[in-house]
């Protein structure tokens, strides 16, 4: 049964506003849990709109409720309550009798976009029941499960997180490429932690006489070789599925990407792997590392990540200093960083060997 009414002047006109007598400065306080409450169903709503793929269907144009129920086998009383919502975020709009995407939702949401992060709202479903682990990981002080022996585990958990990961490098290439010196003529790349191979293809696209060598699990490679055969790279593109701990990498590299994965390790595991990127880099060859440090991640991002890291991988973010520290003793000539925008986007330190 449609939901949707409207109240006609005389339906309208049936009610008086009344108010509660107050002193002139009494100012009533928020009301209490509004801002949790409103924020879990922001969450939630946007997630559901991700799984079912309701921003997807409104990018071929605006559709009635029936419509969009019709199309995305869901009952027409669900659809309405959750797109009336939508449209009170901002993130949908109410055309006439139809619904469509807001602007902001096409650019980041869709494939029209400039990067489509809808992976990242159906992730945030799986992200969510992870997170419900969170009260005994503060007892705990740690996961009772790690993530990766989750995708282990679920297979399919390892291929939605890395769709979603794909989102974001497709985000972050630029940055890098824009940030990032390689040498003319043949070259070497290493991609530690490469999983869905963004990274690696946008650089050997670049530059015609670079090859590639992602290492990475084997549970977050699912669909990797697929998308390098499609870019026509499969002759310059190599994938190894092992632990990078297992430092069976080669040798001989001019650039090396070390892109979101410090934070999954251990300080004595970062120490160790950025110590033999050293030791199989070229001489003048460039390390870059993707984290979010403490000194130039807002607060409420770089917490909230820390929390997260908590109950997924047990592990931590690190600092400047730090990630300084750790080049400096495994002989890196010299470093920098370049904090990205917006800041939460993260912060490259890029090192010369």
């Amino acid at each position: 049964m449609d939901e949707t009414f409207t109240l006609s002047n005389s339906d309208e006109d049936r009610f008086d506003q009344l108010t509660i007598p107050r002193d002139k400065d009494d100012h009533p306080p928020a009301l209490p849990m509004l801002d949790a409450y409103l924020s879990m169903m922001r969450a939630s709503a946007l997630s559901t709109a991700g799984r079912i793929g309701l921003f997807e269907v409104l990018a071929d144009g605006p559709a009635q409720a029936s419509e969009l129920a019709e199309i995305l086998a869901v009952d027409i009383v669900g659809i309405q309550r959750l797109t009336d919502f939508l449209i009170a975020t901002g993130h949908l709009l109410r055309d006439g009798s139809s619904i469509a995407n807001a602007p902001d939702t096409i650019r980041w949401f869709t494939r029209h976009g400039a990067i489509d992060y809808s992976p990242g709202l159906a992730w945030m479903a799986d992200a969510w029941s992870i997170m419900d682990d969170l009260s005994e990981s503060v007892w705990r002080g740690g996961p009772a499960r790690l993530l990766w022996d989750r995708m282990v585990d679920d297979p399919q958990l390892g291929t939605r997180f890395s769709r979603y990961m794909c989102a974001f490098a497709e985000h972050l290439s630029p940055d890098l490429l824009a940030a990032v010196p390689v040498p003319t003529g043949p070259a070497r790349l290493l991609d530690l932690g490469g999983s869905h191979g963004t990274h690696a293809t946008a650089f050997c696209k670049r530059y015609p006489e670079l090859r590639a060598v992602i290492v990475d699990l084997a549970s977050a490679l699912g669909g990797t070789n697929e998308r390098i055969e499609a870019d026509g790279l499969s002759n310059r593109v190599t994938v190894r599925a092992d632990d990078i701990r297992a430092f069976q990498w080669g040798d001989g590299y001019d650039v090396a990407l070390y892109l979101s994965v410090a934070h999954n390790m251990s300080l004595d595991e970062n120490r160790e792997i950025i110590a033999h990127l050293a030791r199989v880099m070229r001489s003048g060859g460039v390390l870059v590392i993707h984290e979010y440090p403490r000194e130039t991640t807002p607060a409420i991002f770089e917490t909230a990540f820390r929390l997260t890291l908590l109950t997924e991988t047990g592990t931590r973010t690190f600092s400047l200093i730090e990630l300084g520290e750790m080049l400096d003793a495994a002989g890196f000539a010299s470093y920098g960083h370049i904090v990205l925008s917006p800041p939460e986007k993260g912060t490259l330190i890029i090192a010369r060997r």
